[in-house]
């Protein structure tokens, strides 16, 4: 069973500095039918403006995953850690029993884009921690690069939950398959190009929900750069 999350009906938030798209529930924007899938609570496609960002804030208890298209992203944190992070860079905060962040626009000229990602743990108050690492255009190409995982198997960013997080920058009429085990669910997020999986097709914003499959088969229409989640 696939369920298409199509761009244009995510949520909008325009605040000048900030324009953001929800796949789900978030902040102002409420729909009861997309409060997020499975332990997958947040995707926000966000572009902040130069100069620009979110200042210090807190949470807690949220895997937090940062995925760069385009720009400059600055972090930092009360747990000392900070960097610029650029494409092919991802960052993971495990926010636990409570940290503060801020994340901003290290450029004075153009815009960062990026997504935001979290995922809930599996367990609470933990001890924050933090993590990034570089997966490059030539490790995504024509397959799916293993970004985040359980046990930090592969290189990966180690997160607290039974969720892994590839991504993958397929060339047009390329195609590749994931083996979905029984009582696992997926999720694909198109970032950019478009993307038929199974019978439906896929557009840059659009997400997928699958459950009760065996075999995802995508093939790429277009050349596409997407995201795909392996949820319990």
């Amino acid at each position: 069973m696939i369920q298409i999350r199509k761009s244009d009906k995510r949520g909008q938030a325009e605040h000048g500095w900030l324009s953001s798209r929800h796949s789900f529930s978030f902040g102002s924007y409420y729909d009861p039918q997309y409060l997020g899938f499975r332990d997958l609570l947040v995707i926000n496609e966000d572009r902040v403006q130069p100069a620009q960002g979110f200042g210090r804030h807190g949470h807690r208890d949220m895997e937090i995953i940062s995925y760069v298209i385009q720009g400059e992203l600055a972090h930092k944190d009360s747990m000392g850690s900070g960097s610029v992070l650029r494409p092919g860079n991802v960052q993971k905060m495990s926010a636990g029993s409570g940290v503060q962040h801020s994340e901003f626009n290290h450029s004075d000229q153009s815009e960062v884009h990026f997504l935001q990602i979290w995922i809930r743990p599996d367990t609470l108050n933990l001890k924050p921690s933090y993590q990034e690492a570089t997966f490059t255009a030539e490790q995504k190409h024509n397959r799916l690069q293993l970004m985040v995982s359980p046990d930090g198997s592969e290189n990966s960013l180690k997160i607290h939950q039974d969720a892994k997080v590839y991504a993958s920058i397929l060339e047009a009429n390329s195609e590749i398959t994931y083996p979905l085990n029984e009582d696992r669910h997926a999720w694909i997020q198109v970032i950019s190009g478009a993307l038929d999986v199974g019978h439906e097709h896929l557009k840059s914003g659009d997400g997928a929900a699958l459950s009760d499959e065996t075999i995802i088969r995508i093939h790429a229409v277009q050349k596409a750069e997407f995201l795909l989640f392996d949820l319990p």
